[in-house]
């Protein structure tokens, strides 16, 4: 009974805000699905859970590898194995220049994936307000012309129909651009916390070997830059 009532709401929606009203519908089940997946998929990596890298690292800095290992070792965060791998290699860093530049890589990719539909995203927030606006003025152009065609018989509850059913569009289109931008924001805060992470994990680990002064001790942009 209540899926019935709300879809019948739902059509009565789309037909008096027309087919702007069914793309921003449409836009706005996209945005649900592309919310519900990534938090799953943030869920499944382990996004956030820190502590156990956090103490990895600071054992790396007591210069204690084989608790930093173990720690790493039981993280659940997906760039643990990033870091475990990286702690294995320790002991022949120092004679593998490149070896830094590929751990890098390997993060970045991890962190990459995890930033796939944030252009999605990002893109319903932007567009759903001005397809809204859109929609409003189509609206007020067919207000105004049925209020034209009126003549002298004008009914002002023609233009304030004409007008309040344009204006819906827009709260529609603002409906579904304020939370896919607060939700994209919280996801990307979240990506940032990740990259900050792997660059201190891979610098703490560096450095020790290089030596502060060294070209290992800075970090590669890669890991500072930030996909959708």
């Amino acid at each position: 009974m209540m899926f019935e009532t709300a879809l019948s709401n739902i059509s009565g929606l789309v037909s008096l805000g027309g087919p702007v009203v069914a793309l921003l519908l449409g836009m706005s089940l996209v945005a649900l699905s592309l919310i519900i997946y990534k938090a799953a998929q943030f869920l499944r990596a382990g996004v956030g859970r820190h502590s156990r890298l956090i103490r990895a690292g600071a054992a790396l800095d007591r210069g204690d590898r084989a608790e930093a290992r173990q720690l790493a070792g039981e993280s659940r965060n997906h760039l643990a194995p990033v870091f475990e791998s990286l702690m294995d290699r320790m002991a022949d860093m120092r004679a593998d220049t490149g070896f830094r530049a590929r751990v890098e890589v390997e993060a970045s990719e991890r962190l990459d994936h995890l930033e796939k539909g944030f252009r999605m995203l990002d893109s319903i927030a932007q567009i759903a307000p001005l397809l809204g606006l859109f929609g409003t003025v189509l609206g007020m152009i067919d207000a105004f012309q049925a209020l034209q065609s009126a003549g002298d018989a004008v009914d002002p509850s023609i233009l304030a129909g004409g007008i309040w059913v344009a204006l819906m569009t827009t709260a529609a289109g603002l409906g579904v651009a304020m939370p896919t931008s607060l939700i994209l924001t919280w996801f990307e805060t979240r990506m940032q916390a990740e990259r900050a992470l792997a660059d201190s994990m891979i610098t703490r680990a560096f450095c020790p070997v290089a030596g502060p002064e060294a070209p290992e001790c800075t970090p590669l942009p890669i890991l500072n830059a930030h996909a959708r």
